[in-house]
C-alpha cells in the first residue's frame, strides 16, 4: 500500500500541472525560463482575436500573480509573454506593424525616443508565424527581453525600459484588446 502511494505521489509530481486551458491548448501553470532562477507563476491567459478570428493564446508570467498592470510594468522582475498561435498564418509584416502600434498607441514620445532603436532591432527578430508556433518574450532583469520564435532563440533586447514598453502593448491604457488584458491580468 505504501509503495502505491508513494508511485501516485511521484506520478502527481512529476507530471506538469496545467492551470487552465484557452481554445484547447493546455496553458502550463508554471515555466522555468532558460537562464532563469527561478520559476514564474501563470498570472493569467487569453485570446487575441481580430475581426471575429482568433489569433493566438496569450499567457502572462510572473514570479507572484497580481492583477495590478501598473505594478507589473514599473516592477523590475521576469516575467514572461507566450503567444501560441491558432491562426492558419500570420506574416511578419503584420508582427511587426502589431509591434509598432502597440508600441506608439502605449508609450510617450519621449519614452519612444528611448526605445526606438531597440524596437527596430526587435523587429528584425521576427519572422512569419503559422498555427502551432509560439513566440516567447523572456524578461530577465540586467539582461533584457529574450525573444524565442519556433524553439530558437532569436536575440535579447537590453533594458527595463523596452520591457515595460513591450508590456504595455497588452497591459497599457490602449492594449491589444481589453478582454485580453482583463485575461492576462487574472480575470475571466
Amino acid at each position: 500500500m505504501n509503495r502505491l502511494l508513494l508511485m501516485v505521489i511521484s506520478l502527481l509530481f512529476s507530471t506538469t500541472l496545467y492551470a487552465i486551458e484557452v481554445a484547447d491548448l493546455s496553458i502550463p501553470d508554471e515555466v522555468k525560463p532558460n537562464g532563469a532562477t527561478e520559476r514564474l507563476t501563470l498570472n493569467g491567459a487569453g485570446i487575441r482575436s481580430k475581426f471575429f478570428f482568433k489569433i493566438y493564446v496569450a499567457a502572462l508570467y510572473l514570479p507572484s500573480p497580481t492583477s495590478e498592470s501598473k505594478i507589473i510594468i514599473a516592477t523590475d522582475q521576469p516575467n514572461r509573454v507566450l503567444m501560441h498561435f491558432v491562426y492558419s498564418e500570420v506574416e511578419k509584416e503584420k508582427l511587426i506593424d502589431g509591434w509598432i502600434d502597440g508600441f506608439n498607441n502605449n508609450t510617450s514620445k519621449e519614452e519612444m525616443k528611448g526605445v526606438e532603436g531597440r524596437l527596430a532591432k526587435f523587429n528584425t527578430l521576427f519572422e512569419t508565424v503559422v498555427e502551432g508556433d509560439q513566440i516567447l518574450l523572456d524578461y530577465q532583469p540586467n539582461k533584457g527581453t529574450q525573444v524565442t520564435i519556433k524553439g530558437k532563440v532569436k536575440g535579447t533586447i537590453p533594458g527595463h525600459d523596452f520591457n515595460q514598453a513591450l508590456l504595455r502593448v497588452w497591459l497599457g491604457p490602449e492594449p491589444v484588446t481589453s478582454d485580453l488584458k482583463e485575461a492576462l491580468l487574472g480575470g475571466e
